[in-house]
């Protein structure tokens, strides 16, 4: 439905209200009827105790068999249902935070396509299917990170973004191929069934994992994701949260099976989730920009889930997958009544906005919360899971090597604390203290709301009532899905084990309070002063995310650009230089000619019989 009625809102004229308010609700329809449809599928498939499954025969190529089809079992529809809630509070929120642009109808439109390619990715039995769907939302990301053209860092980032992603995609694409291609099937049930050799095996599985590494914005396809904050905010919302960087470990989930034979290949998901996890977590810490550091904390909370899955825990790293399309969206969409009403995104420029903003405060307070792991909230036991399925595989009998789950573990642990640091450096700043509103060129504030009025306002307040519930409803499920780790049927379809509440626990806890209570001391030791400051020298190298963008810049965009320059200068130097210089000798030569054939009669006549006797001379040569 989303994809469908995209479809239709695309055709629509932007710019005038009609087709404003046709592309509202085209794109709230779609998203409201494909959550229902989610629940429906979910109250089947739960009664039936198996998954809905059909498969069609599409084309043969030789020995190779297409096929077109769908599985939605319970577990990928709790995914999909996810991805439904979170694409419907972003349609609903959009329709007052875009209340101004004129661009409205395509964005709509365009998000109701990026719902439908990653409903795609979730319920296809087949990996065509399932390949459409992931390279149509990295086209529809490409063009909603650039949706505000404008801004000058919007198209760059947008163009930044498709090229990442496609590094990685072209592996991917070559890994689908090969799998297929030796199973002589592109039916999923079918490819995971299939006995391929150790190397085939390794080698695919590899391959799939570049694509991994670039739409889930895992190490060290990872320099995407920080840039695409120049998007719009539900935009980011919808990126971090349900689609685009859930699609990999969704694709790992599903082919799970496959990784279970391929020790190599989980140690390589191993490491790279480890160094992803701390990478992430510690780049967050130096941000200013409240949106980047919610955009390197989703790089490290991935990063929890690769490494759930590399340590041969998919349950744990599903259900992290959900709590964290939870309290991540709700923490864009409140970072969006912040950005929007006080007009800047910067934590420097904030603070005293509890007192203006308590609902966004409290919605922080929830999001923030379950970001670090803090009981009883949803990402206290996702998290809980993830490390217990960590420090279990350090015990051996899993496929994953045990130096490849110690290095998941340590990670993880770290991460608490570093996460737990910025979390609450960010709520310190934005929301405590004296307010920074006004600097050295007065109020940084802009716009904000009145019954979706756009106006200068006195102070910051929190957003209307279409901005508002959507942040209000996420705050639910932000706060209290972690408890369905105690409801039997939600254990059963994600194949969780129980909650895990001993000694073990106390490790994270401690080093949860350790990260919060320093940036508290650090906050309270000197009124004002961000806590930033304690990272001494190493603050511009976490703010710069370890200068890996550079490093790529260097080695990679530099002698690309200057061999495309190369290109450029023999194509147009040698081949066009060849075609074009052909062509003017050509008309050259026809000219000279055209001057004797325009030269007076008498001297015409003396060349005429000269080239006469020339041939009689030599047809007399010949002869003799």
């Amino acid at each position: 439905m989303p994809l469908i009625l995209g479809l239709i809102g695309l055709a629509l004229r932007p710019g005038d209200d009609g087709p404003r308010r046709a592309a509202a609700a085209l794109g709230i329809t779609g998203a409201a009827l494909a959550l229902i449809d989610a629940i429906v599928l979910l109250a089947v498939t739960t009664s039936r105790g198996e998954p809905l499954a059909a498969s069609t025969h599409w084309v043969s190529l030789g020995d190779l068999e297409i096929t077109l089809g769908f599985s939605a079992g319970p577990a990928a529809l709790y995914v999909a249902l996810a991805v439904c809630a979170v694409a419907l509070c972003v349609q609903v929120y959009s329709v007052t935070y875009l209340h101004d642009d004129p661009r409205y109808a395509p964005y709509a439109a365009q998000v109701g396509l990026f719902t439908g390619a990653m409903l795609l990715v979730v319920t296809s039995g087949d990996l065509i299917g399932l390949l459409i769907g992931w390279e149509v939302m990295g086209a529809c990301s490409y063009l909603l990170i650039g949706h505000d053209r404008r801004l000058p860092e919007a198209p760059a980032a947008a163009v930044k973004a498709f090229l990442v992603t496609r590094v990685g995609d072209v592996g991917f694409l070559l890994g689908i191929a090969l799998l297929v291609a030796h199973a002589g099937t592109s039916r999923i049930s079918d490819v995971l069934a299939h006995d391929y050799s150790h190397g085939t095996l390794t080698v695919a599985l590899l391959l799939l994992l570049a694509g991994v590494a670039g739409k889930s914005a895992q190490f060290p396809l990872h320099t995407w994701l920080p840039d695409a904050m120049a998007g719009p905010t539900p935009i980011s919302a919808l990126i971090h949260a349900a689609t685009m960087v859930a699609a990999g470990v969704y694709v790992v989930f599903r082919t799970f099976p496959l990784f279970q034979r391929s020790p190599a290949a989980l140690a390589v998901l191993a490491v790279m989730a480890s160094i992803t996890i701390l990478l992430g977590a510690l780049s967050a810490t130096a941000q200013d920009d409240m949106k980047r550091v919610l955009a390197w904390s989703t790089v490290s909370q991935i990063g929890y889930m690769t490494g759930a899955l590399a340590v041969g825990s998919p349950a744990a790293a599903l259900f992290h997958l959900l709590t964290h399309a939870a309290f991540k969206a709700l923490l864009f969409l409140a970072a969006g009544a912040v950005i929007h009403t006080v007009g800047t995104n910067y934590l420097s420029r904030m603070g005293g906005l509890r007192e203006h903003m308590p609902v966004t405060f409290w919605s922080f307070v929830v999001g923030l919360g379950a970001l670090a792991g803090l009981p009883p909230l949803a990402g206290f036991w996702s998290k809980e899971n993830v490390l217990t399925a960590a420090a279990h595989a350090t015990d051996g009998g899993e496929a994953v090597p045990v130096w490849a789950a110690w290095l998941v573990w340590i990670s993880a642990l770290l991460a608490v604390g570093v996460t737990a640091w910025y979390a609450t450096r960010l709520l310190l700043r934005a929301f405590f203290g004296p307010s920074r509103q006004h600097g050295p060129d007065g109020p940084n504030w802009e716009i904000g709301f009145d019954d979706g009025r756009y106006h200068v306002p006195a102070v910051p307040h929190d957003p209307p009532g279409p901005m508002r519930w959507p942040i209000l409803l996420l705050t639910i499920p932000a706060a209290l899905l972690g408890l369905a780790a105690f409801a039997p049927g939600f254990r059963h379809a994600l194949e969780l084990e129980d909650p895990h509440l001993g000694v073990a626990l106390l490790l994270p806890l401690l080093l949860l309070a350790a990260g919060s209570g320093t940036a508290w001391w650090l906050w309270w030791a000197v009124p004002g002063v961000d806590p930033v400051l304690a990272l001494g020298r190493a603050r511009p190298l976490f703010a710069s995310g370890f200068h890996l963008d550079h490093l790529q810049s260097l080695i990679f965009v530099r002698p690309v650009k200057a061999l495309a320059r190369v290109a450029t200068a023999a194509d147009e130097h040698v081949v066009d230089a060849t075609v074009e210089g052909t062509g003017t000798a050509t008309r050259s030569l026809g000219g000279m000619f055209a001057d004797a054939h325009r030269v007076a009669l008498p001297g015409a006549a003396v060349l005429v019989l000269f080239g006469a006797l020339i041939l009689s001379v030599v047809a007399w040569l010949g002869a003799s």
